[in-house]
């Protein structure tokens, strides 16, 4: 049994003040009642409701960032700022973390959760989710390079690298998606063709697409069909 704010508050899209407000102004049921006070607890099997749409008690939260550059993608770190510090105390407090990581200086799509098992399945390299990115180079890209990438490519210092697929977008741009996750795996792939990246931004991760709505260190909580999307791509229907 949890208090009602904090169980609203625990699906991360709340403070506990706001959901104190939500109580407070009648826009919360329970089970089908009027919720009247903050401090009635109630199982997280119950049935909540705000403003008529129905919020899970469970403690699990999604969240979607427009990562930006310059933070590091992990939950603590001594020395660098974390993605972490862009979130509201509130969202600090229930134990998400990056599902998978993004280099320092690369941007784009990052999926907070604290779902261990969803964020496992989806990286796991037996499920071959894939990952795009929108990469530029310094040099010109070919068809050389798309058949390179096509075929797989085994690395001077012995990383063997799934088939991909690289899309050319202009001459020194191009959509790169990739089944598995490897450390610095676009960047190393690039380099191997005589051509580093100078810029790469995640655009998708499995059925997610970046929002593009979301300014560069914004995020939102994952719709109920996006979230939906995520479990069947781990296999958790």
């Amino acid at each position: 049994m949890e208090r009602l704010d904090k169980i609203l508050a625990n699906t991360g899209r709340w403070s506990r003040k706001e959901a104190a407000e939500l109580i407070k102004a009648g826009r919360v049921t329970v089970d089908g009642l009027p919720a009247l006070r903050r401090e009635d607890k109630y199982p997280e099997t119950a049935q909540f409701r705000v403003d008529g749409e129905a919020v899970s008690g469970e403690r699990l939260v999604y969240l979607m960032l427009n990562k930006p550059a310059g933070l590091v993608s992990a939950t603590d770190d001594l020395r660098e700022k974390t993605v972490l510090s862009l979130l509201p105390e509130h969202l600090r407090r229930v134990g998400l973390f990056p599902a998978g990581r993004l280099d320092k200086d690369t941007v784009g799509l990052l999926l907070l959760t604290n779902d261990g098992e969803l964020s496992h399945a989806l990286l796991s390299p037996a499920r071959h989710v894939d990952k795009t990115y929108l990469v530029r180079v310094d040099g010109v890209l070919d068809e050389a390079d798309e058949d390179a990438f096509r075929e797989g490519m085994e690395l001077r210092d012995g990383l063997h690298c799934l088939p991909a697929e690289l899309e050319r977008r202009g001459p020194g741009e191009a959509l790169v998606t990739l089944r598995e996750g490897k450390y610095h795996q676009v960047k190393r792939m690039c380099a191997a063709r005589g051509k580093p990246v100078t810029f790469l931004k995640r655009q998708s991760f499995g059925p997610l697409t970046l929002d593009e709505g979301l300014a560069p260190g914004q995020w939102r909580p994952l719709t109920e069909e996006e979230e939906a999307a995520l479990r069947r791509a781990a296999g958790r229907v």
